[in-house]
Protein backbone atom coordinates (compact mmCIF):
# COMPACT_ATOMS: atom_id res chain seq x y z
CA UNK A 1 0.00 0.00 0.00
CA UNK A 2 1.30 3.41 -0.96
CA UNK A 3 2.17 5.80 1.89
CA UNK A 4 0.36 9.12 1.60
CA UNK A 5 2.53 11.93 2.96
CA UNK A 6 0.95 15.38 3.28
CA UNK A 7 3.22 18.37 2.67
CA UNK A 8 3.54 21.55 4.65
CA UNK A 9 5.62 24.24 2.95
CA UNK A 10 6.74 27.17 5.10
CA UNK A 11 7.44 30.81 4.31
CA UNK A 12 7.67 33.35 7.15
CA UNK A 13 6.53 30.64 9.57
CA UNK A 14 3.23 30.14 7.69
CA UNK A 15 1.78 27.21 5.76
CA UNK A 16 1.87 28.12 2.06
CA UNK A 17 1.91 26.55 -1.39
CA UNK A 18 3.75 27.73 -4.46
CA UNK A 19 2.96 26.98 -8.09
CA UNK A 20 5.84 25.35 -10.00
CA UNK A 21 8.27 26.54 -7.35
CA UNK A 22 7.58 30.20 -8.12
CA UNK A 23 7.91 32.30 -4.96
CA UNK A 24 5.85 34.97 -6.72
CA UNK A 25 2.90 32.55 -6.89
CA UNK A 26 2.44 32.06 -3.15
CA UNK A 27 -0.81 31.28 -1.39
CA UNK A 28 -1.09 31.24 2.41
CA UNK A 29 -3.32 28.47 3.76
CA UNK A 30 -2.76 28.72 7.49
CA UNK A 31 -0.84 31.02 9.82
CA UNK A 32 -0.01 28.08 12.11
CA UNK A 33 1.56 25.01 10.43
CA UNK A 34 1.42 23.06 13.71
CA UNK A 35 -2.37 23.33 13.64
CA UNK A 36 -2.39 21.81 10.15
CA UNK A 37 -0.03 19.02 11.25
CA UNK A 38 -2.34 18.14 14.15
CA UNK A 39 -5.27 17.85 11.72
CA UNK A 40 -3.25 15.42 9.61
CA UNK A 41 -2.34 13.35 12.65
CA UNK A 42 -5.96 13.37 13.81
CA UNK A 43 -6.94 11.83 10.46
CA UNK A 44 -4.55 8.92 11.01
CA UNK A 45 -1.67 10.26 8.93
CA UNK A 46 1.72 8.98 10.13
CA UNK A 47 4.22 10.97 8.07
CA UNK A 48 4.77 14.59 7.13
CA UNK A 49 6.90 16.26 4.46
CA UNK A 50 7.95 19.64 5.88
CA UNK A 51 9.74 22.08 3.59
CA UNK A 52 11.49 25.27 4.66
CA UNK A 53 11.07 27.38 1.52
CA UNK A 54 12.83 30.35 3.12
CA UNK A 55 15.69 27.97 3.88
CA UNK A 56 15.79 26.66 0.31
CA UNK A 57 16.24 30.22 -0.90
CA UNK A 58 18.77 31.26 1.76
CA UNK A 59 20.67 27.94 1.66
CA UNK A 60 20.41 27.49 5.43
CA UNK A 61 17.62 26.41 7.82
CA UNK A 62 15.37 29.35 8.69
CA UNK A 63 12.11 27.89 10.04
CA UNK A 64 13.53 25.48 12.64
CA UNK A 65 11.08 26.76 15.26
CA UNK A 66 8.14 25.56 13.14
CA UNK A 67 9.82 22.14 12.90
CA UNK A 68 10.30 22.10 16.67
CA UNK A 69 6.68 23.09 17.37
CA UNK A 70 5.28 20.38 15.09
CA UNK A 71 7.65 17.75 16.49
CA UNK A 72 6.70 18.66 20.07
CA UNK A 73 2.94 18.73 19.45
CA UNK A 74 2.57 15.60 17.26
CA UNK A 75 4.04 12.11 16.85
CA UNK A 76 4.33 12.49 13.07
CA UNK A 77 7.42 11.12 11.35
CA UNK A 78 8.75 14.38 9.95
CA UNK A 79 10.87 14.44 6.82
CA UNK A 80 12.42 17.91 6.70
CA UNK A 81 14.02 19.66 3.75
CA UNK A 82 14.95 23.09 2.48
CA UNK A 83 18.29 24.79 3.03
CA UNK A 84 20.17 21.89 4.63
CA UNK A 85 23.63 22.51 3.23
CA UNK A 86 26.00 22.14 6.18
CA UNK A 87 26.83 19.73 9.00
CA UNK A 88 25.46 22.31 11.43
CA UNK A 89 22.13 22.50 9.59
CA UNK A 90 21.57 18.76 9.37
CA UNK A 91 22.33 18.38 13.07
CA UNK A 92 19.98 21.26 13.78
CA UNK A 93 17.20 19.57 11.78
CA UNK A 94 17.53 16.36 13.79
CA UNK A 95 17.91 18.22 17.09
CA UNK A 96 14.68 20.14 16.46
CA UNK A 97 12.69 16.98 15.75
CA UNK A 98 13.13 15.77 12.16
CA UNK A 99 13.23 11.98 11.82
CA UNK A 100 14.50 12.13 8.23
CA UNK A 101 15.96 14.88 6.06
CA UNK A 102 15.75 15.44 2.33
CA UNK A 103 18.84 16.73 0.57
CA UNK A 104 18.62 17.85 -3.04
CA UNK A 105 20.82 20.83 -3.85
CA UNK A 106 23.57 19.60 -1.52
CA UNK A 107 23.59 16.20 -3.22
CA UNK A 108 24.31 17.96 -6.52
CA UNK A 109 26.76 20.59 -5.33
CA UNK A 110 28.63 18.77 -2.57
CA UNK A 111 28.49 15.03 -3.05
CA UNK A 112 31.22 14.46 -0.48
CA UNK A 113 29.23 16.13 2.29
CA UNK A 114 25.99 14.39 1.35
CA UNK A 115 27.71 11.00 1.36
CA UNK A 116 29.23 11.78 4.78
CA UNK A 117 25.68 12.31 6.07
CA UNK A 118 24.57 9.06 4.52
CA UNK A 119 27.40 7.28 6.31
CA UNK A 120 26.90 9.07 9.64
CA UNK A 121 23.10 8.95 9.93
CA UNK A 122 22.32 5.94 7.72
CA UNK A 123 20.09 5.44 4.65
CA UNK A 124 16.92 5.22 6.78
CA UNK A 125 17.31 8.91 7.72
CA UNK A 126 18.60 10.47 4.51
CA UNK A 127 16.30 10.98 1.51
CA UNK A 128 17.72 11.96 -1.85
CA UNK A 129 15.85 14.89 -3.36
CA UNK A 130 15.76 14.31 -7.11
CA UNK A 131 13.50 17.05 -8.46
CA UNK A 132 13.39 17.27 -12.22
CA UNK A 133 12.40 19.53 -15.05
CA UNK A 134 12.31 17.81 -18.45
CA UNK A 135 14.04 14.87 -16.71
CA UNK A 136 16.97 17.11 -15.69
CA UNK A 137 17.77 17.83 -12.04
CA UNK A 138 16.49 21.17 -10.68
CA UNK A 139 17.90 22.61 -7.43
CA UNK A 140 17.80 25.55 -5.00
CA UNK A 141 14.04 25.54 -4.61
CA UNK A 142 13.84 24.85 -8.37
CA UNK A 143 15.36 28.26 -9.08
CA UNK A 144 18.37 26.62 -10.72
CA UNK A 145 18.37 24.11 -13.60
CA UNK A 146 21.22 21.67 -14.24
CA UNK A 147 22.31 19.47 -17.12
CA UNK A 148 22.29 16.35 -14.97
CA UNK A 149 19.88 13.56 -15.94
CA UNK A 150 17.60 12.60 -13.06
CA UNK A 151 18.21 8.92 -13.89
CA UNK A 152 22.00 9.23 -13.87
CA UNK A 153 21.78 11.23 -10.65
CA UNK A 154 19.71 8.61 -8.85
CA UNK A 155 21.79 5.72 -10.20
CA UNK A 156 24.98 7.29 -8.87
CA UNK A 157 23.55 7.58 -5.35
CA UNK A 158 21.89 4.17 -5.46
CA UNK A 159 25.38 2.71 -5.82
CA UNK A 160 26.37 4.63 -2.68
CA UNK A 161 23.57 3.11 -0.59
CA UNK A 162 20.64 5.52 -0.82
CA UNK A 163 17.26 3.84 -0.18
CA UNK A 164 14.75 6.70 -0.51
CA UNK A 165 14.22 9.40 -3.09
CA UNK A 166 11.60 12.12 -3.43
CA UNK A 167 11.18 13.21 -7.01
CA UNK A 168 9.02 16.15 -8.02
CA UNK A 169 8.34 16.92 -11.65
CA UNK A 170 8.61 20.70 -11.44
CA UNK A 171 6.43 21.13 -14.52
CA UNK A 172 3.56 19.42 -12.69
CA UNK A 173 3.84 20.93 -9.22
CA UNK A 174 0.94 22.96 -7.91
CA UNK A 175 -1.08 22.76 -11.13
CA UNK A 176 -3.47 20.00 -9.99
CA UNK A 177 -3.19 18.40 -13.42
CA UNK A 178 -2.02 14.94 -12.37
CA UNK A 179 1.39 13.52 -11.46
CA UNK A 180 4.16 12.59 -13.89
CA UNK A 181 3.15 8.94 -14.17
CA UNK A 182 5.58 8.27 -17.03
CA UNK A 183 8.53 9.57 -15.03
CA UNK A 184 7.76 7.33 -12.05
CA UNK A 185 7.11 4.35 -14.30
CA UNK A 186 10.58 4.79 -15.81
CA UNK A 187 12.10 5.11 -12.34
CA UNK A 188 10.30 1.99 -11.11
CA UNK A 189 11.55 0.01 -14.09
CA UNK A 190 15.12 1.24 -13.71
CA UNK A 191 15.45 1.22 -9.91
CA UNK A 192 13.43 -1.72 -8.60
CA UNK A 193 14.93 -1.63 -5.08
CA UNK A 194 14.53 2.11 -4.53
CA UNK A 195 11.77 3.55 -2.33
CA UNK A 196 10.38 6.17 -4.72
CA UNK A 197 8.23 8.97 -3.30
CA UNK A 198 6.24 10.75 -6.01
CA UNK A 199 5.52 14.44 -5.65
CA UNK A 200 3.73 17.12 -7.64
CA UNK A 201 0.49 17.33 -9.58
CA UNK A 202 -1.79 15.10 -7.46
CA UNK A 203 -5.31 16.44 -7.96
CA UNK A 204 -7.76 13.64 -7.14
CA UNK A 205 -8.07 10.20 -5.58
CA UNK A 206 -7.64 8.55 -9.00
CA UNK A 207 -4.08 9.89 -9.08
CA UNK A 208 -3.29 8.20 -5.78
CA UNK A 209 -4.92 4.97 -6.92
CA UNK A 210 -2.89 4.94 -10.14
CA UNK A 211 0.39 5.61 -8.30
CA UNK A 212 -0.53 2.84 -5.85
CA UNK A 213 -1.03 0.48 -8.82
CA UNK A 214 2.34 1.54 -10.21
CA UNK A 215 3.90 0.40 -6.95
CA UNK A 216 5.66 3.57 -5.84
CA UNK A 217 6.53 3.61 -2.15
CA UNK A 218 4.92 6.93 -1.28
CA UNK A 219 3.28 10.08 -2.58
CA UNK A 220 3.39 13.63 -1.30
CA UNK A 221 0.09 15.49 -1.43
CA UNK A 222 -0.18 19.21 -0.82
CA UNK A 223 -2.36 21.57 -2.79
CA UNK A 224 -5.05 18.95 -3.50
CA UNK A 225 -5.72 18.71 0.25
CA UNK A 226 -5.60 22.46 0.86
CA UNK A 227 -7.88 23.20 -2.08
CA UNK A 228 -10.40 20.54 -1.00
CA UNK A 229 -9.85 18.29 -4.03
CA UNK A 230 -9.00 15.38 -1.72
CA UNK A 231 -10.41 15.14 1.79
CA UNK A 232 -8.62 13.65 4.76
CA UNK A 233 -11.58 11.28 5.08
CA UNK A 234 -10.92 9.93 1.57
CA UNK A 235 -7.29 9.27 2.46
CA UNK A 236 -8.36 6.74 5.10
CA UNK A 237 -8.32 3.96 2.50
CA UNK A 238 -4.55 4.40 2.23
CA UNK A 239 -3.92 4.59 5.97
CA UNK A 240 -2.84 1.29 7.49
Amino acid sequence: MIQVIPAIDIIDGKCVRLTQGDYGQKKIYNEDPAEVAKEFEGAGIKRLHLVDLDGAKEKRIINHKVLEKIANSTDLIIDFGGGIQSDIDIQKAFDFGAKMITGGSIAVKNQEMFLSWLEKFGPEKIILGADAKDEMIAISGWQEATKVSVFDFIEEYLKKGIKYTISTDVAKDGLLQGPSFDLYEKMQAKFADLHIIASGGVSEMKDLEKLNEQGVFGVIVGKAIYEGKISLKELEKFIC
